[in-house]
């Protein structure tokens, strides 16, 4: 007898190669067979007789039913099963890849030669790590090693662990070895102790070489990445709570929105909270009802918060005995108040009286427009909406879950997010530390918009998704993938496929510029603006003119309400008097009508204000009183109101220069408004504009019979003067009924209704998607509806076929919701068409107005009222930087946006997992152990799917695991130590490793569906690769493809040497640092 230490010229391998004789019998106890071990030792084992193996822990053994083995050993089962292919220091690319035609070659073999047996039950076998070489013709050899000196190349001895001797005894004679034998014949002709699997594991090693349907690579794929999802993922909530399955609101919905309702619940279960980020017009109203519903039959307090102007929208599906609500059956029951009531402690908000009304008590909160609360009070004296929501609704009483919907995407502020975050947190910084490995979720967003602002300098042909995502930390992703669910109208129509249904084909834009006057008598849109910009706007910042002697009596008065100090004071309402000039200029883009009325209300006030200082008034202030209409967001009209309520007596002001500014604005006002009473309907050039496109379209529609027309403007009062100059004209001329929705004034032209309610006549105009029913239907229709954007969100008017924006929103998100009323998943409609009426002025001139206006906001100072700057914090919704403007505007012009096309702005549905997980969770219940008793390096064939062949090069999508996980370059890959990477035919790579959705995203498109091997596809590949023997194309793209991996780490390494973040562990990995986990070939 003699020890081997197993390593150098001392092998287990390399003895057993000596010892195995013609026609040996070779006898083995061991954990794992593994096919690599055979190809070491092929030549050798050609010569054996039989090989009889037993697997010494259950492996491949039936099991009865009623058996539940514990988690911890049916891992360890399932790992020795799929060791078959290759386990710890095999797994490397050089092996992998040839993997196919090696398992060939062993399955034939085993067939011929092998019989496997199985331990019953663990524990049942105490020797491990032995072999027996019966030789016929010469001396018998035997060795005893250890659980380490399986049939692997490490337990051979051919790979080793560094500083790991597994050594081994080596019985050199027969008489040496009798024992063992004994030992083993005792164990193998022993049915109780073993039983027969020697048909599984030959199918097993087949797997490695089988054709595979492209399905089950794709789901094998997501097993490796999300397994983790598996092990955490709890009973399905669909089948959980009874009577889910059957309500109205989960039949209604797609497959997709079905993916979002169960992720949102999952999060909401394990995190508390959600944010559902779903593009316009994917039905974001739905999925939230739908959890709603869940919660409800689990018998939760549920309270919706929502703008004013969705109220409505939200209040019918609780109205169960009304025939316009097409979930009547589900009974919902949930409270509604506005975003609004945060501010307000007494007083009725519709049936709710808010002075008793338990915040506290609520189980599930809904945030409807979440984005709205993306700022939050810097001021700790000061309770906002913000933190009132924090601390009365969810931090009070019970521990509330809170769902969030928000179309708006991560744009210029990447800590907008935060904020919103911090609603599911309750401000804990650490919440995501235990669970999920973020430490801090401030550090991660504040490092993520540092890397995003060195992004946004980026050249524009650099500024992409790609460079983004290799530039942020993966921190950051994670976080969006955590407490996200997102996806884009693009990749819901590429990757879910046909059974989606269809979104209507988008018509190119149609851009109108008309003058303001007809008759031409009006100077230019230009010098208009430029009189407005030249106001002083003096009566609603009376701060601005209080004497110094009198200062402190207003810094004290106003201090805990207007401001900290006098000079935040005098900011702020310099910043209302801003808003004045910005309003004025929007509402002269929009109307002449609008443009007139709002001139004329502030050169009432100026001048009664010059009254009033003639007078020395004690009181003076500006009357905020009806405005709110005549703004076109809430925040701004809000902020207003407030500067209404700042008190300034007239003999504390320097009544020279105040009454010289007051004169100045009366003349220029005077004058504006002689200009604006010129223009009557007759002159109004967009009016006549309007009129001529509605009738053109009426005559030839864009659709078979469709003459529908939905109009939209900022401003209720262009909304009216639109309805009373047009109505009846459209009606006498071409029969069409018309109607006006402006926030609670809702009117039809002829059609009587019982109420004229914004639903009552939303119904009458889209009566299909509304689910109007026949009788009502046949009392009459609405062909063209005048609208301001209290419709724009949260409404599915899909009936339409063509969309006008008769005034150009200042934020482009707005115009973007505005289509998604029309362009909408299962439209009937086969195209539709936008409008657009812009300024009548050039590009750059418009630029130029909006960089002066903008300059003038950024007056206001963000000590001013504690919080973030109320307008320049708006900068990524509203006016964004004028880099991204411009392209926005010209964009815009030619084409329809989706919210992720607005340029310079990145959307996170580009680094959302939940849909896959959502799908392998499915496919795993269906298929149970298939994926995870499946070896690693399978492959499959398949067709890029035709709708993306012009887009898609034909290549390879390798899913390789970095080997030592502990070795994290910190790369911003969001699925380390898994890396997925596309590479095409020539080599050059197509989707990087730190963006793996995109080569997920084509996978799905791809394989999805496809059950069985394409079998044309199959018959091409293994002609070229004779059947997995010739493999050195795919080694060099699989070479292509880790350098592509090195390359992105070098660089992300070098960087992290000298800028914020984290820095990775710096070691250069190579070829054989990576295992080949899958792939597809794609042609």
């Amino acid at each position: 007898m003699e020890y081997l230490n197993n390593t150098g010229r001392q092998r287990l391998g390399d003895a057993l190669k000596e010892a195995i004789g013609e026609d040996a019998r070779l006898s083995i106890i061991a954990s794992y067979f593994t096919v690599f071990a055979y190809g070491e030792l092929k030549e050798e084992l050609s010569k054996v007789s039989e090989l009889r193996f037993v697997f010494s822990e259950p492996t491949f053994a039936k099991r009865m039913e009623r058996e539940k083995e514990p988690r911890e050993f049916e891992l360890r089962r399932r790992d020795r099963e799929r060791g078959i292919g290759g386990t710890g220091l095999e797994l490397t690319l050089r092996n992998n890849i040839n993997q196919r035609a090696l398992a060939r070659e062993c399955a034939e073999w085993v067939r011929r030669r092998a019989t496997f047996k199985t331990a019953r039950q663990a524990g049942l076998i105490g020797t491990t790590g032995t072999y027996h070489v019966d030789n016929p013709r010469e001396e018998s050899e035997a060795f005893m090693g250890s659980a380490s000196n399986s049939f692997t190349l490490e337990g051979l001895g051919y790979e080793r662990k560094p500083d790991v001797i597994t050594g081994v005894s080596h019985f050199q004679t027969t008489q040496e070895a009798m024992g063992l034998k004994a030992m083993f014949d005792g164990i193998w002709d022993n049915p109780s102790l073993v039983e027969d699997v020697t048909e599984r594991v030959a199918a097993q090693i087949e797997t490695l070489y089988r054709e595979n349907p492209p399905e089950f690579v794709y789901f094998l794929t997501l097993y490796h990445l999300f397994r983790d999802y598996l092990d955490d993922a709890e009973e399905d909530p669909v089948t959980s709570v009874e009577d889910f399955a059957d309500s109205v609101v989960w039949n209604k919905l797609y497959d997709f929105q079905k993916d979002a309702v169960v992720g949102a619940i999952r999060k909401l279960e394990k995190y508390k909270g959600c944010i559902i980020a779903d593009s316009v017009g994917l039905g974001k109203t739905y999925e939230a009802l739908a959890v709603i519903k869940y919660y409800q039959e689990r018998n939760a307090r549920v309270l919706v918060l929502c703008p004013k102007r969705l109220r409505d929208n939200w209040t019918l599906w609780t109205n169960d005995n009304d025939d316009r609500n097409p979930l009547a059956d589900d009974r919902f029951s949930y409270t509604v108040l506005n975003h609004t009531d945060l501010s307000r402690y007494y007083g009725k908000s519709g049936e709710v009286d808010l002075e008793h009304l338990r915040w506290g008590n609520f189980d599930l909160l809904v945030i409807d427009e979440s984005h709205n609360f993306r700022n939050k009070s810097t001021d700790s004296e000061k309770k906002d909406r913000y933190t009132r929501l924090i601390e009365d609704v969810i931090k009070s009483g019970r521990r509330t879950k809170v769902l969030m919907l928000s179309a708006t995407p991560v744009n210029n502020r990447l800590l907008d997010l935060r904020n919103q975050i911090e609603l599911i947190t309750e401000g804990d910084d650490a919440y995501l530390a235990e669970s999920d490995g973020i430490p801090s979720i401030t550090q991660v967003t504040r490092v993520a918009q540092q890397r995003f602002n060195e992004w946004s300098k980026l050249e524009d042909g650099e500024r992409t998704t790609e460079s983004f995502a290799a530039m942020v930390n993966a921190d950051y992703f994670k976080l969006l993938d955590v407490l996200t669910i997102a996806r884009s109208r693009k990749h819901i129509m590429k990757y879910y496929g046909a059974a989606t249904g269809t979104f209507p084909k988008r018509r190119k834009p149609l851009s109108f510029k008309t003058p303001i006057d007809l008759a031409g008598e009006l100077p230019s849109i230009g010098e208009l603006n430029d009189m407005i910009a030249q106001l002083t706007f003096a009566q609603y910042q009376l701060l601005s003119y209080v004497r110094f002697d009198k200062v402190a009596d207003y810094e004290d008065r106003y201090g805990d309400t207007w401001g900290k100090d006098f000079q935040s004071q005098v900011h702020r309402t310099a910043a209302v008097a801003n808003l004045m000039r910005v309003n004025l200029l929007k509402r002269m883009e929009s109307s002449v009508n609008s443009f007139r009325i709002t001139l004329r209300r502030i050169l009432e006030g100026a001048e009664a204000l010059r009254r009033e200082l003639d007078a020395k008034s004690s009181g003076a202030s500006y009357d905020a009183s009806g405005w709110d209409a005549e703004f076109d967001d809430e925040d701004d009209a809000e902020e207003f109101e407030q500067g209404g309520k700042v008190k300034v007596d007239l003999r504390d002001v320097d009544a020279i220069r105040l009454g010289q500014d007051l004169d100045y604005d009366i003349f220029q006002l005077g004058k504006l408004l002689e200009y604006a009473d010129a223009v009557t309907p007759e002159r109004d050039a967009k009016l006549v504009k309007l009129k001529e496109f509605i009738e053109e379209k009426a005559r030839n529609p864009y659709n078979p019979g469709n003459r529908k027309v939905l109009v939209f403007s900022a401003f209720a009062d262009t909304v009216d003067y639109l309805f009373d100059e047009l109505s009846g004209s459209l009606s006498e001329d071409l029969g069409l009924e018309c109607a006006e929705i402006a926030g609670a004034r809702c009117r039809t032209h002829s059609l009587k209704l019982p109420r004229t309610t914004f639903e009552n006549v939303l119904s009458r105009f889209s009566p299909v998607s509304k689910e109007l029913p026949e009788r009502e239907r046949a009392k009459g229709e609405i062909d063209v509806v005048f609208a301001t954007d209290c419709i724009s969100e949260g409404q599915n008017l899909q009936d339409c076929d063509c969309l006008v924006n008769y005034d150009i929103h200042w934020n482009p998100v707005r115009i973007i919701q505005r289509f998604g009323r029309i362009d909408r998943l299962g439209s009937t409609n086969v195209q539709i068409q936008l409008v657009d009426f812009w300024p009548d002025m050039e590009l750059d001139e418009y630029i130029q107005l909006e960089g002066r206006v903008k300059g003038r906001m950024a007056l206001m100072d963000a000590s001013a009222t504690g919080e973030e700057n109320v307008l320049e914090g708006k900068a990524a919704d509203e006016m964004n930087d004028l880099m991204y403007r411009r392209k926005q505007l010209e964009q815009l012009q030619e084409e329809v946006l989706d919210l992720e096309d607005v340029s310079g702005g990145i959307s996170i549905t580009d680094f959302q997992f939940d849909d896959f997980r959502v799908e392998l969770q499915r496919y795993d219940a269906a298929h149970p152990g298939l994926l995870e008793t499946s070896p690693a390096g399978l492959h499959a064939v398949a067709a890029i799917p035709g709708e993306l062949r012009g887009e898609v090069a034909p290549g390879v999508v390798f899913c390789l695991r970095q080997n030592d996980s502990s070795r994290d370059p910190k790369d911003s890959n969001p699925t380390f130590p898994y890396c997925l990477v596309y590479v095409s035919q020539d080599g050059a790579r197509v989707s990087a490793h730190t963006q793996p959705k995109t080569a997920l995203d084509l996978m799905r498109a791809a394989c999805a569906g496809c059950a069985e091997p394409v079998a044309e596809l199959c018959r091409a590949f293994n002609k070229e690769t004779r059947d997995g023997s010739r493999m050195e194309r795919y080694t060099e793209l699989l070479n292509a493809a880790v350098a592509s991996i090195t390359g992105m780490q070098e660089e992300k390494g070098i960087e992290s040497l000298f800028s914020l973040g984290e820095v990775g562990s710096g070691a250069a990995l190579g070829f054989d640092d990576y295992s080949l986990v899958s792939f597809v070939v794609l042609r």
